[in-house]
Formats: C-alpha cells, sequence, structure tokens
C-alpha cells in the first residue's frame, strides 16, 4: 500500500505541476495580450497624431496654392500694363534716336 501511496503522491505531485506550469503559461500569454493591447493603442494614436498632421499639412499646402494661383492671376492682370509702359518707354527711345540723327 505504501507504494501505492508514493504513486498517487507522485502522480498529484506531477499534476500540481502541471498545474503550476500551465498557470503559469496562461499569465504570460495574459500579460502579453495586454502589452500587445497597449501597444496597438500607441500606434493607433501615433497614426492618428500623424494623420492630423498630414491633414494639417494638406491644408498649408491649399492655402499655399491659392495664393500662387492669386500671385499669377495678379501676373496676368498686370502685364498688359507693363507691355503698355514698355512700349511707351521704347516710344520714347525711339523718338529721341530720331531727334538725334
Amino acid at each position: 500500500m505504501t507504494n501505492s501511496n508514493g504513486n498517487n503522491s507522485d502522480r498529484l505531485d506531477r499534476v500540481e505541476a502541471i498545474v503550476e506550469s500551465n498557470s503559469r503559461a496562461i499569465q504570460a500569454m495574459l500579460e502579453q495580450q495586454a502589452t500587445d493591447r497597449l501597444k496597438r493603442e500607441e500606434e493607433k494614436i501615433e497614426h492618428e497624431q500623424r494623420m492630423a498632421r498630414l491633414e494639417d499639412l494638406m491644408v498649408s499646402l491649399a492655402s499655399i496654392e491659392q495664393g500662387q494661383n492669386r500671385m499669377l492671376a495678379n501676373i496676368d492682370e498686370a502685364q498688359p500694363t507693363m507691355l503698355r509702359r514698355l512700349m511707351a518707354i521704347e516710344n520714347k527711345v525711339d523718338t529721341l534716336i530720331e531727334r538725334d540723327q
């Protein structure tokens, strides 16, 4: 009978060791899941921040583009005036050259 109790005790010890091992493994898995979840949340926040920054940059670029378009429109509007002034200067120079001849 002592031998039988010894076997039962050995089996019980092995079962307890397996249960403890499984408990540690489960705890480690739960901790890893929690760590992974936190990491995903941090990555999500970083992604949202990058997207917000990108949107801000897009707004800035659109504003710059609008400014450039306004400048080009102003240049286009000013071109005839500049051409008239250049033609007037050219006419004056031609007149001065003709006087000197």
